[in-house]
């Protein structure tokens, strides 16, 4: 599995040959450096470490630096790996959008938006009561009763319930590749991606 990291700038849209508008998402696919190849000889599993993006240096501990300046890179500001790298790539390598051809299909992988605590016709799809009606009063998207009485006496896990909504790891699956533009490093797929403008994602291929 081959990937890279990068960062989403945002949604548009494009029109393919039949005139009909596609709704895309850009994202700012790499340059990634290769900062750590792991081997099961002395790792235990294979593995290819991927470095992205700059952060000011006094953020970064010694061990962190000293990580980076072995592939003559002084700053990174995510560092992720990729299990079972299908392509051949040494240390120090710079791996960037070509790795991607029109018509593949990827995963884009990233936190998803954060809205708060949110009730459950947000958080869960519930429907609501559907209506004022005789005795509802100000309760139409409550969620109703919560469990049994005398028997069980208790709320059982997992019941869905008002909460924190959001801000949890997402995969957006089989996202075709529209455009590649490698002057700019850009990605273009189908469809939305989880995150905000600016957030980092993870495009497996």
């Amino acid at each position: 599995m081959s990937g890279i990291i990068g960062k989403k700038i945002g949604m548009t849209s494009i029109f393919d040959e039949n005139g009909k508008a596609i709704a895309c998402t850009v994202i700012e696919a790499g340059p990634c450096v290769v900062s750590q190849v792991k081997t099961v000889d002395r790792d235990g599993y294979t593995a290819v470490q991927l470095a992205f993006g700059e952060r000011k240096i006094k953020n970064m501990n010694k061990a962190q630096q000293g990580h980076l300046n072995k592939v003559g890179k002084d700053s990174a500001s995510v560092i992720r790996e990729f299990r079972y790298f299908t392509n051949e790539v040494s240390l120090g390598e710079q791996i960037d959008v070509n790795l991607f051809e029109i018509g593949d299909f990827v995963d884009v992988v990233a936190n998803s938006k954060g809205k708060g605590f949110q009730g459950v016709v947000k958080r869960h799809g519930f429907g609501g009561v559907g209506g004022r009606t005789h005795g509802q009063h100000n309760r139409q998207r409550h969620p109703g009763s919560l469990g049994a009485s005398s028997f069980p006496s208790r709320v059982f896990k997992g019941m869905r319930m008002a909460g924190q909504t959001g801000n949890s790891r997402v995969k957006a699956l089989n996202l075709r590749v529209l455009q590649v533009i490698p002057e700019k490093n850009l990605l273009v797929v189908s469809g939305c991606c989880p995150g905000s403008k600016g957030a980092i994602v993870t495009i497996e291929k």
